[in-house]
């Protein structure tokens, strides 16, 4: 960079130096051009910086005609040397979370890093966020001093190499009264004609729904399907767990679930609409209670079995030892008079008296059997030859 003194250099040759250097001073004055500058840039510069044997008054004109001209063309993005701060800083909360968000200044040069602080009510700055590249930081996982209750503010500042710009800050915002609560879990199960809504809260990054709303209540909605402008609500409702009886029986339904708070005036946002159908109008408690009964029975007698196994393994085999009498007795040979009698006898004779079956004749004593069935058969032969 070269020094210019009015009078001491001729035009061509400043015009010459400056071409081949990034600019020049005047009277210790720096003007700038960066050398990454465009041509429109670089040929305002040369129309501007018209040098030559002119006066000290048209010098300073025309010097200070560029710097006007230059920073107006360049835009706000570098200002001495100084870098633009980040824009849009917002500080939010989703779910008791706190999130510091930003913009990027405009005409951001790349490698350009964040630092963030933060600081409860009355209180210092701390540390949050150190040369992040992201555009926005999550304060609430970076402390555990973060109360559900703490007033909280945020600011962020842009860096580059060793330059730094000014701290932005953002907007104050209140926890418990300006988190935004999202949407609920919303079950349901049919109940013969009526429907069970099961209620879960959203997580929250820092505490719990019914530890920071101790007052929170759900509000539902519910309709048929395909009449929603005939939808039905029942508020202030604070279990979980939450019967519709009043619906018709074979008909589908659709329910949206929304949490209410008193700190918090925005109401959390309705979940997506879930949908049931009911069945009978006859409530199966019937057979709830039959099952539960079966069931609890056959526990019962597990448990009976697992309790006492020892006493009935030895009622069923008992493994105490018979009297050693008994064992003799038992176990020696029988010598009654009765029994020794019983086993030597021999088999008593069978008495009979023999029967004969004739046609009336009367057989002779001593007649064989097979002589008067011999004629017996002749007597039939005859018989038949007379006829």
């Amino acid at each position: 960079m070269f020094v210019i003194h009015t009078g001491q250099r001729p035009a061509d040759s400043f015009k010459a130096a400056v071409s081949e250097k990034e600019g020049v001073s005047f009277r210790g004055v720096p003007l700038l051009v960066p050398v990454n500058a465009n041509q429109e840039i670089r040929s305002l510069y040369w129309n501007t910086l018209r040098i030559g044997p002119t006066s000290l008054t048209d010098m300073s004109a025309a010097v200070c005609t560029f710097i006007l001209t230059f920073f107006t063309v360049l835009g706000p993005t570098v200002v001495s040397g100084v870098l633009s701060p980040p824009t849009n800083v917002r500080l939010t909360s989703y779910d008791m979370n706190l999130l510091l968000v930003w913009d990027s200044p405009d005409g951001a040069a790349s490698g350009l890093v964040y630092t963030t602080q933060y600081r409860a009510y009355l209180s210092d700055y701390r540390v949050g966020c150190v040369n992040i590249s992201s555009l926005e930081c999550d304060l609430s996982h970076l402390s555990s001093s973060i109360s559900e209750y703490g007033k909280y503010t945020g600011r962020v500042r842009a860096q580059l190499g060793t330059e730094s710009s000014a701290w932005m800050e953002s907007n104050q915002i209140t926890l418990d009264q300006d988190t935004i609560i999202s949407s609920p879990n919303v079950s349901l199960f049919s109940n013969g004609a009526a429907i069970e809504v099961s209620i879960k809260d959203p997580v929250f990054t820092i505490s719990a729904l019914r530890k920071a709303y101790h007052s929170a209540t759900y509000n539902i909605t519910y309709w048929k399907d395909g009449q929603m402008e005939k939808a039905r609500s029942t508020s202030n409702i604070q279990q979980n767990r939450v019967v519709l009886s009043d619906l018709d029986p074979w008909t589908k339904y659709c329910i949206q679930v929304q949490i209410n708070t008193k700190l918090n005036l925005n109401p959390s946002k309705p979940n997506t609409a879930v949908c049931a159908s009911t069945t009978t109008e006859e409530a199966p408690w019937v057979a709830a209670i039959v099952t539960f009964a079966i069931v609890a029975v056959t526990v019962a007698l597990l448990v009976v079995a697992v309790v006492y196994r020892k006493r009935i393994t030895h009622f069923f085999c008992p493994k105490d030892l018979l009297p050693a009498h008994f064992k003799e007795y038992l176990l020696a040979p029988l010598n009654s008079a009765m029994y020794v009698a019983m086993c030597n006898s021999r088999p008593p004779d069978e008495i009979y008296n023999p029967i004969i079956v004739t046609d009336g004749r009367t057989v002779e004593e001593g007649q064989p059997l097979e002589a008067i069935g011999r004629s017996c058969s002749k007597q039939t032969d005859s018989t038949e030859i007379e006829a």
